[in-house]
């Protein structure tokens, strides 16, 4: 079946589960028809009103729908909206968190950079982006083909550690370095130290030459390179599934 034949729920729905399907979904949000809890007063753009729904955390969005049914589905009662283009909808709310599907099984969030990045790149589907870590600016990328000794090995150091919850991997430059080294990326429930020394001594086992490897520990709720890869990357390994989508209510990845 061919994109054009996918729904933009479809697409959503694939890329929640499977990163190769991410380029399609953003392509076809690109050019999709959104509806916007909100109203208008004709065609005066002055009038525009865009609703904020707020989460159990205490943080609010601008929600946006793929569908009349799906808004309705989502809405409480009686409900006004805007239908406009995605892309214009992105432009008007520059600087504003948005929220794709809001309260529906299935949904995706978009920060203020995120949709920078996607407007920027026709499609792209997030796997590059600078962020600041601390005061140093870094570069980080997709692995898009992760190194299989170094992924099997990490699996089963992280099975028989039991701590570790997900793990990723990602390219890290600073921007006056001309190469870029492999980064670890550790979600770990409990004592990091001891996990962080393992996963660099197998690392370094593993990996052929003296290639630099660099390890981190990725924290929910962080900026930077914690965001990046827990919104863009799909771990390697993980105890629970999934690593796109995120809860409405919390804002907590699923």
């Amino acid at each position: 079946m061919s994109d054009k034949q996918l729904t933009l729920d479809d697409l959503l729905a694939q890329a929640a589960t499977e990163p190769a399907h991410r380029p399609a979904f953003f392509r076809a949000l690109l050019g999709a028809t959104v509806w916007v809890p909100g109203r208008q007063d004709g065609d005066d753009p002055h009038s525009l009103e865009l609703e904020h729904w707020e989460r159990d955390n205490g943080s609010d969005v601008i929600p946006f729908f793929s569908s009349q049914q799906a808004l309705a589905q989502a809405a409480s009662g009686e409900q006004s909206w805007v239908m406009m283009p995605a892309t214009t909808l992105f432009d008007i709310t520059a600087g504003e968190t948005l929220f794709l599907n809001a309260r529906l099984p299935v949904g995706k969030e978009f920060t203020p950079s995120e949709i920078r990045h996607l407007l920027g790149n026709t499609g792209d589907p997030l796997s590059q982006q600078s962020v600041m870590e601390g005061q140093s600016e870094l570069l980080l990328s997709e692995v898009t083909e992760p190194p299989a000794a170094l992924v099997d090995s990490l699996t089963v150091l992280f099975t028989s550690l039991k701590t570790v919850k997900r793990a990723w991997l990602s390219r890290v430059k600073a921007p006056q370095d001309s190469e870029a080294n492999l980064l670890i990326g550790l979600e770990i429930a409990g004592d990091a130290e001891a996990v962080i020394q393992a996963t660099g001594s197998v690392a370094t086992d593993v990996l052929p030459g003296d290639a630099p490897v660099d390890i981190c520990e990725i924290v929910e709720g962080e900026p930077g390179i914690s965001h990046f890869m827990q919104a863009h990357l799909t771990p390697f390994y993980e105890r629970r599934w999934g690593s796109f989508l995120r809860d409405y209510k919390t804002g907590r990845i699923l």
